[in-house]
Formats: structure tokens, sequence, C-alpha cells
């Protein structure tokens, strides 16, 4: 992984973009929605850049840049014509421990801005570490039309909901299955009955115990991650605990949530009260420990190729 992704905080973030035509209109118009604090220097403006300007959105120095103006910046965007200057500048920032982006040039960039989508709160970006900008496009359409407008009222709901829960739910693990109910009720809309499934959502008794009940999913080393079905997806997302005396593929784990505990392979008799306690569990072992606690725990669903 040559990038990695990480998300900003941007309130109080300075930031600097050197030029100000249409490439550097296309960043700002960008940066110009987050909460950081934004300057551009270029001679020449643009009519977008005037007008973010003469909106507030950020601060416009019309003239040359000059090596005095490289510092005390968190990010600087360099987006003129010039590659000279640009390298130049780049190389600046560079010692002077500024993170910098030279737009269409990668080899150039401490960091690269990724394709974005965005929905409030909810933010997905997609990058092919500048190899194929126009294929990340193509990606980003089709994340456009699949997630809708509502998710951002909605998620403001859930952000607004989330000190509720943690008071009436004393447990983490008590709060994902909460959170889990509530977007099995509630989808992906934010309407009238948001609130309702929201509220709808506290109640276990409404999923017949679903909640409260453990699972227990089983692989063999011989299976290969590529090879399961797209169903198990789902499920290898809400482990709650990964067993196995032996170590997981990258490929598996990759499926796998991130913050999931890990332990060696326990008894079964620590097994069977995880399960009573509602834990989801995944044992990754070789072919005689899957067969061994297929038998002892009939519920356990065997994943294997083409199969749940």
């Amino acid at each position: 992984m040559q990038y990695f992704p990480l998300f900003v905080d941007t309130h109080n973030l300075k930031v600097l973009l050197v030029g100000a035509g249409d490439v550097a209109a296309r960043k700002l118009a960008l940066l110009s929605r987050t909460f950081a604090q934004i300057t551009v220097i270029a001679p020449d403006v643009c009519d977008e850049v005037h007008a973010l300007a003469a909106s507030g959105h950020v601060q416009l120095l019309q003239r040359p840049i000059s090596e005095a103006d490289i510092s005390d910046w968190d990010l600087l965007y360099l987006a003129t014509a010039d590659n000279e200057l640009n390298r130049h500048y780049a190389n600046l920032a560079r010692q002077k421990g500024i993170w910098v982006n030279v737009v269409d040039s990668p080899a150039e960039c401490r960091f690269i801005t990724p394709s974005i989508v965005d929905r409030g709160r909810l933010v997905v970006a997609i990058s092919t570490a500048g190899a194929a900008p126009v294929f990340a496009r193509d990606i980003r359409a089709r994340l456009e039309t699949w997630l809708p407008s509502s998710l951002a009222p909605l998620f403001d709901f859930i952000a607004d909901k989330r000190p509720q829960v943690q008071q009436r739910l004393a447990s983490v693990p008590q709060r994902r299955r909460f959170w889990e109910r509530f977007f099995a009720l509630n989808g992906d809309r934010f309407d009238d009955s948001t609130l309702d499934h929201f509220e709808q959502a506290f109640d276990c008794e409404n999923w017949g115990g679903e909640g409260r009940d453990g699972e227990l999913w089983l692989i063999d080393d011989a299976t290969r991650a590529d090879l399961l079905p797209i169903a198990a997806l789902a499920p290898l997302q809400r482990i709650d605990c990964i067993c196995s005396d032996i170590s997981l593929p990258l490929e598996l784990s990759e499926l796998l949530r991130r913050d999931a505990d890990r332990k060696v392979l326990p008894a079964s008799s620590e097994l069977s009260h995880a399960l009573e306690a509602g834990q989801r569990l995944l044992v990754y072992g070789s072919a005689d420990d899957i067969d061994r606690l297929k038998a002892q725990f009939p519920m356990a669903r065997h994943l294997r190729p083409g199969a749940l």
C-alpha cells in the first residue's frame, strides 16, 4: 500500500493553494467545503476563484509566489502551469516539513487527493495511487448512484442519538447489536419512520432473541478466502472474536473486522460459554479441528467455497 488513507480534521487546518486557473479552481471547489483556513496565491485568477474569494471562503493574494510564503502551512497545493516552479516549491516545502501536493504530478506529491463521494458525515474516498484517475472517476460515479442523498440527514440523526444509546446500553457489543438492528429496520432511508425504527431497535424481543444468541463460523486452512461466497462477507464483518492456533492469511484477515478480538483456539467449554453470552465467533483451523468442532457444535456454520 503506497498511500495510506487518512481522514484529517480540517478545523484550524492551514492550507495554501498556489495557482488560480481552472485546475486550481476544481481543487478549491472541494477544499472550500471543509473547515480549513485556505489561502490562494496567484498573479492571474479565474472567475471561479474570484467568486470563492468574494464569498469569504478563501483568502486571495493576487501576486506571484515567493519563497517567504512557504512557511507555517499544514498542506500545500501547487497547481500552476509552470512545472519548474512547482518542482522548486515542492522541494522547499518538503525541506520545511510541509505536506505538498503537485497537481497531476504524483511523483512530486507527499499526499494525493482521492476521488470523493460526499454524503455529509459519510465520506467515501477512492484512489488508484495516481495510476488510473479515470477508473477512480468511474467507481465514484457508480457509488454516487448507489449511495442515496438521504444518508446525509440519516447520519446527522445517528450522531445526535449516539449519546442516548450509550446511556441506555452499557456495553460496546450491545451497542453494536443495537445499530445492526436499527439499520436492518431502517435501511438507508431518513423519513418519518426513522425515529420509530430507532426506538424499536432497543426492543430485542421483537427479534425473537436475535442479537442475544451467539454464532459460530468455521473455516479450515485449506479454504481460500477468494473462493468464499459473496454472502459470507456480511457475517464475517460481524465477527466479535477470531480464534485460531495458526496465522490467518492476509486475504482472509482483510474480510474481517479489524477491531475483532484475536485469541488462540479455546477449549470447547469456553466456546460454549462465549456463545451463551451472545458472542459471534470465527474459528480458523486445520481440517481436523474444524471437523471436531462441527461434531461438537451442530449449529456451527462451515464456510466453504460456494457455500454458507
